[in-house]
């Protein structure tokens, strides 16, 4: 069992007697991030008007090289960066045809960043929404894939869903069954939280996740793999999606061709440098996201075996245990979820909540101590009576 506490101290120390349950919400940052958000600011008294030549160069780079290296994509530079997925949602949506409702195949389980925007847009008939249920999640990608062979302009769907925690995997069939649709996963809950390999639908898919779940970057750092040919013009551009086009004096207005295409304009640039410092960290210490999902499945599995003795019944977690396609946060279906958490956090837990769905989250910076602490915890406190 991995004990990285110290790499955490900061934020541990911070509030020590508080059980931080919610790595799936909120991860707290490893050290080696505070020092990324000083040299940022750093680099910028240094160089002021070269600062964008530096974080557009060797820093923009080495974060391309990171991203695709833990999602086996085979060229960095179809990965860009945007301080929130609601930038690319807004983006990719501007790319799909206008001359009647774009066609838009979902699940009903996606986070808000695109689920609102959807409805929103929905409410006003501009596009034509179809949503396959997300659970039971055995059954959502077949569905997924029955349902796409009937022609749409856009098919996303989560690769770990918010609310469950259940894992879809393997989307070369849902690749293939959809056509000319752009297709579009969600990996915000899977990227540094389970395995992801990418390669075989590299060409095809693209992919959007970022920094402030188990990457452990904080905000600011969202990526996007863009596969090279699709969504070419999105009509939501910002001034550095030009960066590169080949001819500048070309009609109209000009787009790069790789992943700048889907640039905004100016941005903190604090967030790319705390993503680079934690991937130079797990390189370091040879850990990948296999190495972290290991060890939440082993702290998840610990939780688990305690719950009787807590108070808390494992028959409703939303995702069983037994059930390996999942991620490293436990969902439990509770009609007093509300109660529940406000006990939780009185007694000094940190957990979150989706509606009826309770949420505890395993990460790097805990051990089993912490596990066994919550549960002493949760069985003195009565927190879930």
């Amino acid at each position: 069992m991995l004990d990285l506490r110290p790499h955490f101290s900061l934020s541990l120390s911070a509030t020590p007697d508080r059980l931080h349950f919610a790595a799936h919400s909120h991860h707290p940052r490893p050290d080696v991030t505070r020092a990324a958000q000083l040299a940022a600011w750093d680099d910028a008294a240094r160089l002021l008007d070269g600062k964008w030549e530096h974080v557009l160069g060797p820093v923009w780079q080495a974060a391309q090289r990171h991203v695709a290296r833990h999602l086996r994509l085979p060229d960095p530079a179809t990965v860009v960066f945007a301080p929130n997925t609601q930038e690319f949602v807004v983006r990719i949506l501007s790319a799909l045809p206008v001359h009647r409702p774009p066609r838009i195949l979902t699940t009903d389980g996606e986070f808000h960043s695109f689920s609102r925007q959807v409805a929103r847009m929905e409410e006003e008939g501009l596009v034509a929404v179809t949503r396959i249920p997300s659970e039971p999640a055995r059954d959502c990608l077949p569905r997924l894939v029955e349902a796409a062979r009937a022609g749409f302009d856009l098919v996303w769907t989560s690769e770990v869903f918010f609310t469950s925690g259940a894992a879809l995997d393997d989307f070369s069939a849902l690749a293939a069954a959809s056509g000319e649709a752009a297709l579009v996963i969600d990996g915000y809950h899977a990227f540094l939280a389970r395995p992801v390999d990418l390669s075989a639908v590299a060409d095809r898919a693209f992919y959007l996740a970022g920094g402030y779940k188990y990457a452990m970057a904080g905000e600011g750092a969202c990526f996007l793999h863009c596969p090279p040919g699709w969504l070419p013009r999105p009509r939501a551009t910002g001034w550095y999606a030009g960066f590169g086009a080949l001819s500048e004096a070309s009609a109209g207005v000009p787009y790069a061709e790789d992943g700048w295409r889907f640039m905004g304009s100016t941005f903190d640039t604090s967030g790319i440098y705390r993503l680079n410092a934690v991937m130079d960290w797990l390189a370091a210490m040879n850990l990948d996201a296999a190495a972290i999902h290991a060890h939440a499945q082993a702290l998840q599995a610990r939780f688990v075996a305690g719950l009787p003795r807590a108070g808390l019944d494992p028959a409703r977690l939303v995702v069983p245990l037994a059930d390996p396609a999942r991620g490293n946060f436990l969902a439990f279906d509770l009609e007093d979820a509300e109660a529940r958490q406000a006990r939780l956090a009185a007694a000094g837990i940190v957990t979150d909540r989706r509606g009826r769905r309770l949420r505890f989250g395993f990460g790097l910076y805990q051990t089993e101590e912490e596990v066994d602490r919550l549960l002493e915890r949760l069985e003195t406190a009565g927190a879930t009576a």
